[in-house]
């Protein structure tokens, strides 16, 4: 195998190679001439090219750190925040050419995840509100994000986006969302692209909130009642028939 500086070791007897830049043909006579010196004789080498190019690989998933940095493990780490696919790849390759022969990378996003948008639900007091965090690519609608999500028979169709202000403005955008117009219509105009950053706050419906809100305010009292009946339910057992057996005890 040829290695990274450009050679071939053909172990501690006939030495190393270099056969930088060479044809298949070329690096056989270098290694014919360096075993005949080595040896004395005329000594056949077959030379064959497994790979195309003199790419090393380094394959496999590359998470952008915090610092922005890819790291290459022995090759160092590389900046590329901000930076367009093509020029990433420059990039990638040129702190790689410190390292290796006219290095060749492939390059491409695995996923998005630096940048988000939140779906809010409200759960119409029968289940607590639910925030998904989703990664954004820049090409996600109104549409696009509710498919992300199950929504339950207690929300409404009532929607908006809340939009985060820039630092330091004293106010933020609204944006009211015609959900039938969207679905039934086909209607584009608030079928908005999402920003990173986006609140997409889906409400809950507000008879199925207020039935929630009176079935949880008659439950204590409905408790209360039950064991209030039972308990006078029991003592008029009990009057009635002072004789009953509870447990094998008479009363």
């Amino acid at each position: 195998q040829v290695q990274a500086d450009g050679t071939i070791d053909l172990g501690p007897t006939f030495g190393i190679v270099k056969v930088e830049g060479k044809t298949t043909r070329e690096a056989a006579d270098t290694i014919r001439q360096q075993l005949r010196a080595r040896t004395g004789q005329d000594l056949r080498a077959a030379v064959a090219l497994l790979q195309q190019s003199a790419e090393q690989q380094i394959a496999g998933e590359h998470l952008v750190s915090p610092d922005g940095t890819i790291t290459l493990g022995k090759f160092g780490s590389v900046y590329v925040t901000r930076m367009t696919l093509e020029e990433a790849k420059v990039a990638i390759e040129a702190q790689l050419a410190k390292y290796l022969e006219n290095p060749e990378v492939s390059l491409d996003v695995f996923a998005y995840n630096s940048k988000v948008y939140y779906i809010i639900v409200e759960g119409a007091g029968r289940v607590g509100p639910s925030v998904v965090r989703i990664p954004i690519t820049g090409n996600e609608t109104v549409l696009d994000a509710v498919s992300n999500v199950s929504l339950g028979p207690w929300v409404s169709k009532k929607m908006w986006i809340s939009r985060p202000a820039p630092h330091g403005a004293q106010c933020h955008q609204h944006l009211p969302i015609d959900w039938d117009a969207i679905t039934h219509g086909g209607v584009t105009s608030t079928n908005y692209q999402l920003l990173p950053g986006d609140r997409l706050f889906v409400a809950e419906d507000r008879m199925v909130a207020f039935s929630s809100f009176i079935g949880k305010v008659k439950e204590p009292f409905e408790s209360m009642l039950g064991f209030s009946l039972l308990g006078a339910q029991t003592v008029q057992t009990f009057q009635r028939f002072p004789g009953t057996q509870f447990g094998g005890n008479n009363f």
